[in-house]
């Protein structure tokens, strides 16, 4: 953040400090304490402060504190917090105040404040309702975390060496998909063998990730070659990753799209939907926006974590075909140009829910297609801002209530079931198989030979000058 300084009476605007994390002011508003970096300051505010003043020396400040006075307290607030802030003034039917006085007495018999976390979330599961989230407090500092960095492969065993069997490709322009073994210059195959690490000997009988412990972020030096014996080796520099996640899930979406790709004939589009909120929505404008020229399209919410509400994309999903565009250059087209006017299904399953138990419930109630899958999680009381407690711990009390048009709570410990219900059948997964995903497919594709894609005439050219006058 930015802090500025606007004077009423000159109507001038003065910055004052730049690159916070957080301010507050006293309350006459004279002086400001702020955090920059990893630093706390007080400076005056009449004047942009110099460089260092007003820090504060935190490294010697101790906080002694009395745990079982404050999981006292932090109890009592516990239930304020469900009292005030929770949508239904009736609790779901519980009678706060009794259930208050059912657990307290347990208070006064913990022994960690892991066991007031396990009270909490006890407790408030009485409440009945899906966000009903409990995080524990900071009371004694956190261990120091021993990084392994990861090349982003898979690795076999054969001949006593680790063997390359996959390498993940990422995208190199992208700082959250960095992908360390195909970076320019770095030229690893798979089928090779990585030899070394920082100049020490890799074996088949060596934990490989005890070579990459603190290694992060950093350089490090691979050797790797065809032979197990290191014939025709060489060495590579190459900058390992912290986490591979983003790689592995990247390389599923893009599996995914080539196989409906393939089942359908390059007929049907793909779009998976992580979340209804940032990548969300990058991935459906990224998706979606690249395959408008596909006749149908299946998509893919499987695992929604949630975030907003994706009236957005549902919008684009249901857009009609208006009317048709000729020019004297190329093909007629279809307006609006940013749609796919097929048939279409979502893939939905039991770890997709908040937000993504709204999607498939908007999908279904705007016509758009059937749904493919398991039930969702049926979790659709949002959260957000509550107090923070004592010891830096939380708990949520779901305060946005969503409801249908007809007057009933509609999802809420229901979930949204599918038209079609389909397992992964773990069986068919470890043969290769997506049966969720050939499902749908299959389903939009019926539907296509069904209602084929809608052909337009374009009229003939108009003619106001059938007589034309002679001079």
């Amino acid at each position: 953040m930015t802090v500025w300084n606007f004077d009423l009476k000159k109507r001038k605007t003065t910055k004052l400090v730049d690159g916070l994390n957080s301010i507050d002011l006293s309350f006459d508003g004279s002086k400001m304490l702020f955090e920059q970096k990893t630093k706390w300051f007080i400076t005056s505010t009449d004047k942009p402060p110099k460089p260092g003043e007003g820090v504060l020396k935190m490294d010697g400040m101790e906080v002694y504190t009395t745990p079982r006075a404050e999981w006292k307290q932090e109890y009592d607030e516990v239930w304020r917090i469900e009292r005030d802030f929770f949508y239904d003034p009736h609790f779901h039917g519980l009678n706060l105040p009794q259930a208050e006085a059912f657990y307290k007495p347990y208070v006064a018999n913990l022994g960690s404040r892991a066991d007031l976390t396990y009270l909490f979330e006890e407790m408030t599961g009485n409440v009945t309702v899906g966000h009903m989230f409990v995080r524990g407090g900071t009371d004694f500092p956190p261990p120091k975390p021993e990084g392994v960095g990861l090349l982003g492969a898979d690795y076999t065993i054969a001949n006593g060496r680790y063997q390359f069997a996959r390498i993940f490709n990422g995208e190199n322009w992208n700082p959250q998909l960095h992908a360390p073994l195909t970076q320019p210059g770095v030229n690893v195959k798979q089928g090779e063998y990585l030899l070394a690490v920082n100049g020490r000997e890799l074996h088949a009988t060596d934990n490989i990730y005890s070579f990459f412990l603190e290694t992060a972020g950093k350089q490090t030096v691979l050797k790797v070659g065809p032979n197990p014996d290191g014939t025709g080796s060489r060495q590579v520099t190459v900058v390992p990753v912290p986490n591979e996640y983003a790689l592995r899930n990247l390389a599923w979406i893009e599996a995914n799209r080539r196989k409906v790709d393939e089942l359908s004939g390059g007929k049907l589009a793909y779009v998976y939907l992580p979340n209804t909120a940032g990548a969300g929505y990058s991935n459906f404008n990224r998706y979606y926006f690249a395959q408008v020229g596909k006749q149908g399209a299946v998509l893919d919410e499987r695992f929604n974590t949630g975030g907003d509400l994706a009236d957005y994309i549902i919008d684009y999903l249901k857009r009609p075909a208006m009317s048709r565009v000729a020019t004297r250059e190329g093909q007629d087209y279809t307006e609006p140009i940013d749609a796919i006017f097929g048939p279409k299904a979502m893939i939905i399953n039991q770890f997709a829910g908040s937000g993504g138990d709204a999607m498939p419930w908007y999908f279904r109630k705007a016509g758009i297609g059937p749904l493919v899958g398991m039930k969702t999680w049926g979790g659709l009381v949002g959260i957000g801002g509550y107090p923070v407690l004592m010891d830096g711990g939380g708990i949520t009390a779901p305060r946005w209530a969503i409801y249908g048009l007809n007057g009933h709570w509609e999802v809420e410990n229901h979930g949204i079931p599918p038209d079609d219900e389909v397992n992964l059948d773990p069986k068919l997964v470890r043969e290769g198989h997506d049966p969720q995903l050939e499902k749908a497919v299959e389903v939009v594709m019926e539907m296509l030979k069904k209602n084929p894609p809608k052909q337009f005439p374009r009229p003939p050219y108009p003619n106001y000058h059938q007589t034309f006058p002679s001079r």
